[in-house]
């Protein structure tokens, strides 16, 4: 071989060989990205099973058992905002209809408040909330064929962060059946005891509208008492003042008329 054919061959080699790398790397980041959407997404529905009391926060589940305890939930897609309607318009409520041609299990309605092509922006008010998805989920609990709950995503700002988290209510759209929050940065003892499962007990059963249907759930300053005494507030987090308003704000936006509150009307009245 000459000393130009071994020079040619040398290069070929080297660029073979940082074509396979390049392959190699790209195919790597594809497989960890889509392992990162899959565990994303496996951990959403471990977190909904949870406020749907179908599992337990500290109950350790392989990805296999969630996806199959989720088999009978039933995620629907929900117009909260109309894509139409004009900007610097005054704000309408969305019509709560469920969207049947949306892939309900593709809408990432954090993603969306964060995309000014997929929400609206929201005018300033208690919950802190920006932006709001001109869609969002709805997640149905199955019994046969019957909806025993609706899981409901929830999310306003706390002290120090945005809370994430998802509350499931009965049938009737008023009594509360349990609560996850998942994501936060509140202060870990304080405003951080939005995820203990002592607190987050003492939701079930408490009512959030009154019989007017407008939403009055509180987060109260100190202790409550019994469903009975107080059918419509849960005790307040020692030392959390802002964290406790917080919750009550975001549990009332979303509940209301800006927010799930038109499906929740409509599906008291029949349809789902």
């Amino acid at each position: 071989m000459s000393r130009k054919q071994g020079a040619a061959y040398t290069l070929g080699f080297s660029a073979l060989v940082c074509l396979v790398c390049s392959v190699f790397v790209s195919f790597s980041n594809v497989s960890l990205k889509e392992r990162q959407e899959l565990n994303r997404q496996v951990d959403k529905q471990k977190n909904v099973l949870v406020a749907a009391g179908l599992a337990t926060s500290d109950e350790k589940l392989s990805s296999e058992e969630i996806v199959a305890r989720f088999q009978s939930i039933v995620p629907v897609a929900v117009a909260l905002r109309d894509p139409n309607q004009p900007k610097g318009e005054e704000r309408k409520p969305g019509s709560g209809a469920v969207l049947s041609d949306v892939d309900a299990t593709a809408v990432d309605m954090v993603a969306a408040m964060q995309d000014e092509n997929a929400s609206l922006r929201e005018p300033a008010n208690k919950a802190g909330i920006l932006r709001v998805p001109y869609v969002g989920v709805v997640y149905q609990v199955m019994e046969g064929d019957r909806v025993a709950r609706l899981v409901l995503p929830i999310s306003g700002k706390g002290l120090w962060s945005t809370m994430y988290g998802f509350m499931a209510i009965a049938a009737d759209t008023t009594t509360i059946k349990g609560v996850s929050f998942y994501d936060h940065g509140e202060t870990a003892g304080l405003g951080g005891e939005i995820e203990n499962p002592s607190w987050t007990a003492r939701w079930h059963d408490r009512r959030l509208f009154d019989d007017a249907w407008q939403p009055i759930f509180a987060v109260r300053k100190g202790a409550t008492g019994s469903v009975a005494e107080d059918p419509h507030g849960v005790d307040g987090l020692s030392g959390a003042t802002l964290t406790s308003n917080g919750v009550t704000e975001s549990v009332r936006f979303w509940v209301g008329e800006y927010g799930y509150g038109p499906y929740l009307k409509a599906f008291r009245e029949g349809g789902r």
